[in-house]
């Protein structure tokens, strides 16, 4: 399991994540159906005589209306299009479903459970995977189709929500989680660090509560892993442990930009305005330089003549002394 799964999975073993998934998310009726006081974890690894056991799912399960439903929650991870996906999911909920029937000792009237599989993926190209079994077999006439599995994941691809999606969502953790991880859409350092600061400042008021203690800390862990070394690889990463901390850091760090870019500013400015100067009195003594030339070969000058002159840029300036050379007259030079 990557870094980036073993953080995911650290913040979504927090029911806060989970409510927040639900609602802000999924999207459908039934989840306002839920009682949300009694998500609790299930176990999250289980075995297969061919598969070794998975400890990088993370499995809920939630009260439904009157009666204790379950719905187990299996998150998947990928930061890869795997065009089989839904192969997997099929795999694991039948894995989970056999774990459900041997743990609690299933009788013949009991019913299953309903899975809702979740993928999460964060990714940088658009899933184009399918998303139902049955999309993956092949058709065949004559009545084999009754026999095709149907079994459907939701699908969670942050690239498809823009900042203008996920800003309206307040106080919505997992909205503020694909925020944070867009920041690497951002044209340069400074502004992925302001965007982690502005979603930060909003952490910091929505998990001020002593509860929400341990999930401020697995997010300042998944930032300093790894957002801030993906995002922002050029920023000193800190000995913090608290998100208040981590925010200040942040602040105090675009602020020394700022002040460096000021100072890189203003030198860059004296440096300009001493190059400049440089260039304009050379520029006088050329033009000097070219009307005595003028007086020796065609005799005193018009004043508009060296008004004309005197507003002249250096490559002007140069043709018209290689024309000097060789010219008649003064209209031949400067023309009328």
């Amino acid at each position: 399991m990557t870094e980036h799964d073993q953080s995911y999975k650290r913040l979504f073993s927090h029911p806060k994540m989970v409510e927040d998934l639900l609602r802000g998310f999924v999207n459908e009726k039934w989840v306002n159906q839920l009682d949300f006081s009694t998500l609790e974890t299930v176990k999250d690894s289980f075995m297969s005589d061919n598969l070794k056991a998975r400890h990088d799912d993370i499995i809920w399960r939630v009260r439904w209306g009157p009666k204790w439903l379950y719905i187990f929650i299996l998150l998947e991870f990928q930061s890869t299009i795997d065009p089989f996906m839904a192969v997997r999911i099929m795999v694991y909920i039948g894995l989970l479903y056999q774990h459900l029937i041997e743990t609690q000792k299933l009788k013949a009237k009991d019913k299953l459970p309903p899975v809702l599989p979740i993928v999460i993926y964060n990714g940088s190209d658009k899933w184009n995977a399918k998303q139902n079994i049955s999309q993956l077999i092949e058709k065949v006439p004559g009545g084999l189709e009754k026999y095709r599995p149907q079994l459907r994941y939701f699908l969670l691809d942050e690239s498809t929500f823009s900042e203008a999606k996920l800003a309206p969502l307040l106080k919505n953790l997992v909205a503020a989680l694909i925020r944070l991880e867009n920041t690497r859409n951002l044209e340069n350092e400074q502004a992925v660090a302001k965007a982690i600061q502005t979603v930060l400042d909003a952490l910091v008021e929505w998990l001020k509560d002593p509860e929400f203690e341990r999930l401020r800390r697995d997010i300042v862990t998944w930032l300093l892993r790894v957002l801030l070394p993906h995002n922002v690889p050029n920023i000193p990463i800190p000995q913090v442990v608290e998100l208040q901390e981590m925010n200040s850091m942040l602040y105090e760090t675009i602020q020394d930009w700022y002040k460096e870019a000021e100072v890189r500013g203003k030198v860059l400015g004296r440096t300009q305005g001493r190059l400049e100067g440089r260039l304009e009195g050379r520029l006088e003594g050329q033009v000097e330089i070219f009307l005595q030339l003028l007086e020796t070969k065609f005799g005193p000058l018009e004043s508009d003549v060296r008004v004309y002159v005197n507003h002249l840029d250096s490559q002007a300036l140069l043709k018209c002394s290689q024309r000097l050379l060789t010219a008649q007259t003064l209209t031949d030079v400067i023309g009328q």
